[in-house]
């Protein structure tokens, strides 16, 4: 119920700490925070942020953080909102709740699932971005990247950058090093 006061209050503590923002109305992990994906609410949350971050001067920019599991509709509506507030960006994608391939004792958790079952689905996500924004929104791909191949494979979807988690885990930080030596070896 108070989630715009919180993300307002959190946009004007933290944009003179960051070089940019994240809008994370997307983790399967809070309870009703994905609602706020639909138009209304998110047309909403984006357009406060938005006049807040004019009236204070805070220039940040802001980057929203979508799931994986939304329906083509959800995905138009989430960005023709991000668009008509003018955010900078689309970070694709959060964790999936998705569960289908998943062969384990524990594939019936709630939650988020991140790692290599979320690989192929943000990929997607990201190429409908891309295609759907014709390339007009800088994306941020992320979600299962686990070798220099999957961070290809964002940036060929249409992603601008990349983030690794998962990948970082298990790889460690020399991930990075072999991600930016492959892809320089690629161009």
């Amino acid at each position: 119920e108070e989630a715009a006061r919180d993300y307002l209050y959190l946009l004007e503590k933290f944009s003179p700490l960051a070089d940019y923002l994240t809008v994370n109305i997307s983790s399967p992990n809070t309870v009703g925070l994905r609602r706020l994906q639909a138009r209304d609410a998110l047309e909403d949350l984006l357009h406060q942020l938005n006049v807040k971050r004019s009236t204070c001067n805070l220039q940040r920019p802001i980057l929203v953080k979508l799931a994986p599991d939304l329906s083509d509709i959800e995905l138009d509506d989430a960005l023709d909102a991000i668009m008509r507030a003018h955010m900078e960006g689309v970070i694709a994608t959060n964790t999936t709740i998705n569960r289908a391939g998943v062969r384990s004792a524990v594939a019936g958790e709630s939650g988020g699932l991140s790692g290599a079952p979320l690989t192929h689905p943000s990929t997607a996500i990201i190429q409908k971005v891309y295609q759907r924004t014709q390339g007009k929104l800088p994306i941020v791909g992320v979600g299962g990247i686990i070798t220099p191949d999957d961070a290809q494979e964002k940036l060929d979807a249409g992603a601008t950058l990349v983030q690794v988690y998962t990948g970082l885990i298990y790889q460690g930080p020399g991930i990075v090093k072999d991600i930016v030596t492959y892809l320089s070896d690629k161009s």
